[in-house]
């Protein structure tokens, strides 16, 4: 453990649940990197990721961004390259970069395809699925409009899914962030996680709620701080 950890996790009470407002305040204490550390939420579900009716996946349009910029792949028909690359896709083609892919090029964060190309991508599974980079309809990565979809990425849309253990993993912005925003963008995450509770998960849906920055300790905050949920 690092001096400067242990200064942090000398700022926090850790039997306490803080506010979602007093929660992004100490963010901006307690993170000491020398580069813009991004802040990061763990959200523990009351729901069975086993269970078919219990995998809870979803987007969210951050109000304030993630803070980073993404780099994007649009693999597409030739007719809808320049439409792509027009939107702020950073690469756009598809068999040039099915090859590349293929070889172990993996310099991007998300992927946009069209229906129409699906077949070809899929190909790509094994290679993209564990790196959570799999175009999938429900993210909205899957599209006919890519350069709404290309937008909507750069504008700080971000997709999640409960992990086998049933804890959704996300960023929410950036250290640097004014704490509103990350109050603002946590609770837009957290709105939408409420609106997806699968009607055969029983008891406390929001078993726990932690907010963090990167080698910084995490922060337990109050559920009930949130409005909306």
């Amino acid at each position: 453990m690092t001096k400067k950890y242990k200064a942090a996790l000398a700022k926090i009470d850790t039997k306490k649940e803080y506010s979602i407002q007093d929660a992004a305040k100490l963010m901006k204490e307690i993170s000491t990197t020398k580069f813009d550390a991004s802040v990061d939420v763990d959200v523990r579900l009351g729901v069975d990721p086993k269970k078919a009716d219990q995998m809870v996946r979803g987007v969210v349009a951050l109000p304030h961004g993630t803070g980073k910029t993404l780099k994007v792949l649009v693999l597409c028909t030739p007719d809808k390259t320049k439409e792509a690359i027009d939107a702020g896709a950073d690469y756009a083609g598809l068999e040039d970069y099915i090859t590349k892919i293929e070889g172990g090029w993996l310099d991007i964060d998300v992927i946009i395809t069209m229906p129409t190309v699906m077949a070809k991508v899929g190909k790509l599974g094994k290679i993209l699925g564990p790196r959570n980079l799999m175009p999938n309809p429900k993210s909205g990565t899957v599209t006919l409009d890519v350069a709404k979809a290309v937008k909507e990425v750069k504008a700080g849309k971000i997709d999640f899914k409960v992990d086998k253990t049933g804890i959704i993993h996300t960023s929410i912005g950036k250290a640097s962030f004014e704490p509103i925003k990350l109050v603002e963008n946590l609770q837009e995450v957290m709105v939408t996680l409420a609106k997806l509770k699968p009607s055969s998960a029983k008891g406390t849906y929001f078993k726990s709620l932690y907010i963090s920055s990167t080698m910084s300790p995490g922060v337990k905050i109050d559920v009930n701080s949130i409005a909306g949920i």
